[in-house]
This record gives structure tokens, C-alpha cells and sequence, in this order.
């Protein structure tokens, strides 16, 4: 399925699975550093790593443990306390605008980040990025396969479209935040889309039929152009 994604979109980034897991998975190992933020392990996993994460191997971003529901010590407690009053004071966000901010329901134990050629489960969430017009594709296609969302685009922080498409079962597509941008290195002309595992036989059949289509539709358009 993942190939058949990057041929029918002609991505240069993989996708990329993340599942969660109650207890630590067998044979996959943590990563080498603990990272900066939580999105830093999509770039591992895109990177063609397989690894699993624990609570704290996130503590360095308070704000995707926030999203994440990952239990914080008080000495992260207050690094998010004083990153959300740093946003506030800076007119990012309103602290009304908070308790809005998708979040996991269940607490935090184990992730599993792979490439998704080489997730070994289902996973709950699988996230892609590309541009527009790739987006625009899978777009397409999801609201073809019934999971199109009608809620827009997300934007900050590009960490809670994870539990926005586990809570909603829908996809999601995301902007992406500056943080995201700067700790993943995700290019100024791309964006995020994800969608939940269990349904990527019926969007990859759908995006198919979509590619073809906006292939005749684009000859279509062009010829009328040329006509008028």
C-alpha cells in the first residue's frame, strides 16, 4: 500500500505509521537520542527507522505532550505553563482557545514510529506529506472512500492531528506549525495528511480511480483552454 501511495502521488517522502501500544512492543528498539519534539520522530520515521517511544522520551515538548496526553513531571509541567504563556504574551494563542486543542483520551504509555512499508500492525494513525496538489489528491479520494473530513484544515499545533483522526476516525490534513517546520525541516511548500490505518485499503482503491480521473480532467481542461 505504501508504494502504491508514493507511485500514484509521486511523493519524495515516505508515509509514515504511528500506533500506540500499552506495552512496550517486542523487538523494536527506543531510538538513539531522545528528540526535541514529538513530530522530530515522524522525520526518523520517514528516514526509514522503526522505533518505539515511552512518556519520556517526549518530555522535551511540552506542547506534544500535551496533545499527546503524556503524564509531565512538574519541571516539564511548568515548561508548558511557561511555552503557552510565551504564545499568549505573543498573540499566537488565546488560553480560551486551550481546552479546544485535540488530545489523546487514554494516557500515554508506548508509540511505535516505522515507515508504513514496514509497520507490522495496523496503524492508528498514518500521516504523509506532499504537496498541494498531492494533498489535493488524497483529499479527493478520502471523501470518496467516506472518510473526508468537513472540518477544514488544522493548523497549531501540527501534533494534534493525531488525535484529531483517532477521535474523529476521519482524515485530517494539517498546515503544520513554525515548531513543526523548524524541528522536522518540512518544506515551505508541503503540508500534512492523515488518515487512520484501518481504512487504507478503501482510500489507496479510491485514490487510484482519483489519479486517473484528474489525469483525463487536466487534459480535459486544457484542451478547453486552448479552445476558448
Amino acid at each position: 500500500m505504501s508504494e502504491q501511495i508514493q507511485e500514484l502521488l509521486d511523493l519524495e517522502t515516505v508515509p509514515i505509521a504511528v500506533t500506540f501500544h500499552d506495552a512496550q512492543p517486542d523487538n523494536i528498539p527506543r531510538p538513539e537520542k531522545v528528540e526535541a519534539s514529538g513530530c522530530t520522530y515522524w522525520r526518523r520515521a520517514a528516514e526509514g527507522k522503526t522505533f518505539y517511544t515511552e512518556a519520556s522520551d517526549h518530555y522535551n515538548c511540552p506542547i506534544g505532550c500535551y496533545t499527546h496526553n503524556v503524564a509531565l513531571p512538574d519541571a516539564q509541567m511548568k515548561e508548558l505553563e511557561n511555552t503557552l504563556g510565551l504564545m499568549g504574551e505573543l498573540g499566537y494563542i488565546t488560553m480560551e482557545e486551550v481546552p479546544g486543542i485535540p488530545t489523546r483520551e487514554t494516557p500515554f504509555q508506548n508509540a511505535v514510529y516505522s515507515p508504513l512499508a514496514d509497520a507490522t500492525d495496523t496503524p492508528d494513525v498514518v500521516i504523509i506529506s506532499g504537496a498541494p496538489r498531492q494533498m489535493m489528491l488524497l483529499t479527493e479520494a478520502a471523501t470518496a472512500a467516506g472518510i473526508g473530513t468537513e472540518d477544514g484544515v488544522m493548523g497549531r499545533p501540527t501534533c494534534a492531528v493525531i488525535p484529531a483522526v483517532i477521535q474523529g476516525g476521519r482524515s485530517v490534513s494539517s498546515l503544520g506549525c513554525i515548531g513543526n517546520r523548524v524541528y522536522t525541516a518540512l518544506s515551505d511548500d508541503d503540508f500534512y495528511f492523515a488518515f487512520p490505518g484501518k481504512h487504507i485499503d478503501a482510500l489507496v482503491e479510491k485514490l487510484e480511480t482519483i489519479v486517473n480521473a484528474n489525469r483525463a480532467l487536466e487534459e480535459y481542461h486544457q484542451q478547453r483552454q486552448a479552445e476558448i
